[in-house]
């Protein structure tokens, strides 16, 4: 016992953390206040306005339902459907099996929130007296909303692949006509019927429990949606990106070890790539997209009820951010519109073009159509706020840092991976003498200058949000400059909709070029005269192939374009959140408990030194789950390859390469999503301020970490695209070294990088309910209990972060001998 007198004393103001009273139950017991309070447009209250939104989130749902069935009844020939349907069916075979591990993991988040809620949170009963415990039918809403959470998650994320699945065929046969332009449109279409209607969705589930749950019950709903939908999108993000590069990467090697051409129909890797396309680029990125935009909704609505002083400006306040998120998805459809007539007008007859130039302009005026609709909507909504009538314009201004940086950001990220730039091309020039090597060395050049740029793009937009806070937002809230900071990553998504299309762009490009190889067109009898026939024009083979392999490059592009927005979110986002929890530890922000947020309390320097630690470890686990998967997959495709006297692979050794792919990314996301679970818990348990500290630690070099990764993927992945379409040396050494840096970069940026924007939501969200059971124990039990719990936890969470790499490595005992045995994989 003398032994633990040290942790004890380490720990002992820890039962002095306990939150005030008004922050009892987290976020979960804030109650909303009414919003018909307060009168808009010269006499409409608030709640009566928040109804229109309603209208416009109908007219975005229809927006996606009727877009989706113009792309299902596009024309297509019968054998690219019967590709793209056997696509389908295999993505729907990988949904189903992560469906069913979401609920498992769904019982752990369960489990500490009915424990939490159920028996440890502050409230008060009916008599006004302090009790422990939530009524049991406000845990059970928590918990209904966390299934709803997960559902829309999932749901957004089906949609996108069946989406997808219509668009790549489509794509593939309208590229046969030889014109440039339906390449484009149509892989745009659908991207905006994905985010279309994923954002209507994510926005009307919130206005419905904004606008007709009642205020003290609206709180557990938005917990528990927002805890749902980070579950989902976490685990659909991080599993989608193992299985992807496992397939991909099997796939590619192919390409090396056979000299065969890109997605040839005999490689039993190819219908695994392009699932992988839709798991990853697809799913991933519709679960991520539908779960930052609740989440960053919740954090906002949180900080308002939490750090604003008048009920009043309560209303105002959350009124006008629903309104502006409302006003977002007409100024996405509008600008999408405008800008398929123009590229319509520009490109339809054109016999080549710049595709990545429609997206670039489409990008930059949804940003400035945002901006215009800010400053107007504000202006007439919030003329006054506060007594002070200058607010509007500098709350606007805050907005459009954010939604600027959704438009500058793309612009740095081309700069280090477009087939234009010099960066990439560097990576090109390189690889000709120094081969792979080199080739990979000029790749981490790229991703670490991308690092820099955008992260002082990112700072600067962030400091001047931080100086318009200074001038006149203290006297309504406290805190400003975290509220500023929730505002620029509000509008960071301020083109939700057009932010998903683009990088929904890119998987319909890769998925449509496979389509048109697994097809064999070329080789159908009598297809010249069968398409005349029936489609009314002459394919033109040759063109079509060129089109498809060009488009694929502007869509590996927007693809990376997208990441860092999603990942600044995140961390921006992060902030705001985060503030919940030092607020209710700090009682409302008082001066000495303040203090330790310095590096000067030791335990908060432990959490930052603590939380890059697990960002390191969390790229290793993921990569792992890659590389393990990728080899056994590789080894089984070069045992079953068949080369000669067939034409394709059979339908049978592509589905084992899909289940070998679905076997690894599950056995990597449950050893990766329950170490940070159990860490998350232990870190929460040990000292609060060490956990603020190790949340501050994961997002800011989680931000690094995820830009370096997410952009030196694209520049290796474009690098190969210039030497496959621009310089026409498929097959070539040159070509070999480009994909070797291609599979070094896969995992890169399509599995550790974008996992981690979710990773982090998750742990700050789930942290703000285990930080709170720590202090409620604590408060309860004493801190003894929370310290041996604090170490039970962190064992858990070391096993398995002992096994993310030890049990998923690659046996290879032999390997050292001169003559080796076949490897074998051996997953424990």
């Amino acid at each position: 016992m003398t032994s633990l007198t040290p942790l004890l004393a380490f720990l002992g103001f820890f039962q002095d953390a306990a939150p005030a009273q008004h922050a009892a139950g987290g976020e979960a017991a804030l109650v909303l206040p009414d919003l018909a309070k307060a009168l808009f447009l010269g006499g409409i209250d608030g709640r009566s306005l928040l109804l229109w939104g309603l209208v416009i989130c109908a007219l975005g749902l229809v927006f996606g339902l009727a877009t989706y069935m113009q792309l299902k009844n596009l024309p297509v020939h019968r054998a690219m459907r019967e590709i793209s349907e056997l696509i389908y069916e295999t993505c729907k075979t990988y949904l189903l099996t992560q469906g069913r591990f979401l609920l498992i993991l769904w019982v752990f988040i369960g489990a500490i929130v009915a424990l939490y809620f159920g028996t440890l949170a502050q409230t008060t009963d009916a008599t006004g007296a302090m009790v422990r415990g939530f009524p049991a039918i406000k845990v059970i809403i928590i918990l209904l909303f966390s299934l709803i959470g997960i559902a829309g998650s999932y749901g957004v994320a089906w949609f996108g692949i069946r989406v997808n699945t219509f668009a790549n065929s489509r794509t593939a046969f309208a590229s046969l006509t030889g014109k440039p332009y339906p390449n484009h449109a149509i892989p745009l279409k659908a991207g905006m019927s994905i985010g279309m209607l994923l954002i209507s969705v994510e926005l009307l589930l919130m206005l419905l429990i904004l606008l007709f749950i009642p205020g003290d019950y609206a709180g557990p709903c938005f917990i528990g949606f927002a805890i749902g939908e980070s579950l989902g999108a976490a685990a659909l993000r991080v599993a989608g990106g193992i299985f992807t590069k496992i397939a991909d990467i099997g796939a590619d090697l192919m390409k090396i070890v056979f000299k065969i051409k890109e997605d040839d129909a005999r490689n039993p890797g190819v219908i695994a790539d392009c699932t992988g396309d839709n798991a990853g680029d697809s799913v991933g990125p519709s679960a991520d997209g539908f779960e930052t935009y609740g989440v960053t909704g919740v954090a906002l609505i949180s900080f308002i009820l939490l750090a604003v002083h008048q009920p009043f400006v309560q209303v105002q306040l959350l009124v006008w951010i629903f309104a502006m998120r409302v006003m977002m998805v007409v100024a996405s459809g509008l600008s999408y519109f405008l800008n398929a007539a123009y590229a319509k007008a520009k490109y339809q007859t054109a016999d080549h073009m710049n595709f990545e130039a429609p997206l670039t302009s489409l990008v930059w005026l949804t940003s400035l159509v945002s901006v215009a609709l800010t400053f107007l909507a504000s202006r007439l909504l919030i003329p006054s706020i506060g007594g002070d009538p200058t607010l509007w314009w500098k709350l606007s201004l805050v907005i459009t840092c954010g939604t600027l940086a959704g438009a500058i950001i793309p612009e740095f990220v081309k700069v280090f991976t477009s087939t234009g730039s010099r960066h990439v091309r560097e990576i090109v020039t390189s690889s000709r003498e120094g081969g792979a090597s080199l080739n990979i060395l000029s790749g981490f050049v790229a991703g670490n200058f991308s690092a820099f740029w955008l992260g002082m793009t990112m700072m600067v937009l962030m400091a001047i949000a931080y100086g318009i806070s200074t001038a006149g937002l203290a006297g309504l809230m406290i805190a400003p400059a975290v509220f500023a900071f929730g505002l620029v990553a509000f509008g960071f998504l301020g083109m939700g909709p057009v932010t998903i299309a683009v990088d929904s762009y890119g998987p319909v490009t890769d998925n449509a070029q496979s389509v048109y190889e697994l097809s064999l067109i070329e080789q159908v009898p009598n297809v010249r005269a069968e398409i005349k026939k029936d489609f009314g024009f002459e394919p033109n083979f040759a063109r079509a192939k060129e089109n498809l392999e060009e488009n694929d490059g502007a869509g590996n592009t927007f693809k990376a374009t997208a990441k860092p927005v999603l990942i600044g979110t995140a961390v921006v986002g992060a902030t705001t959140m985060i503030f919940s929890i030092i607020v209710a530890l700090t009682r409302g922000l008082q001066p000495e408990l303040l203090s330790n947020l310095s590096i000067l309390h030791p335990p908060f320097l432990l959490g930052l030194i603590t939380g890059g630690a697990v960002i390191y470890w969390f790229t290793g686990a993921s990569t792992q789950a890659v590389t393990t998967g990728a080899y056994r997959a590789v080894e089984y495709i070069k045992a079953h390859i068949r080369l000669e006297g067939t034409t394709r692979a059979s339908v049978a050794d592509s589905k084992k390469v899909v289940e070998i792919c679905t076997q690894y990314a599950q056995k990597g996301m449950f050893n990766i999503f329950l170490t940070v679970f159990f860490a998350t818990l232990a870190f929460a348990f040990f000292e609060p301020y060490f956990f603020i500290g190790y949340l501050i630690s994961i997002a800011l070099f989680g931000l690094y970490q995820a830009i370096f990764m997410a952009n030196a993927g694209g520049a290796w992945d474009n690098a190969k695209k210039i030497v496959e379409t621009e310089l026409k040396q498929k097959g070539t050494p040159l070509h070999d070294a480009t994909v070797v840096g291609d599979t070094v970069g896969d995992p890169f940026k399509d599995t550790s990088s974008v996992a981690m924007n979710p990773i982090i939501k998750f742990t700050t969200l789930f942290g703000l309910l285990a930080v709170e059971l720590a202090v409620s124990l604590t408060a309860e039990r004493g801190a003894t209990l929370s310290l041996v719990l604090a170490g039970a936890f962190l064992v858990i969470a070391l096993t398995f972060v002992w096994r993310s790499f030890y049990a998923m490595r690659i046996e290879s005992a032999g390997a050292t001998r001169s003559a080796p045995p076949p490897v074998r994989v051996q997953v424990r």
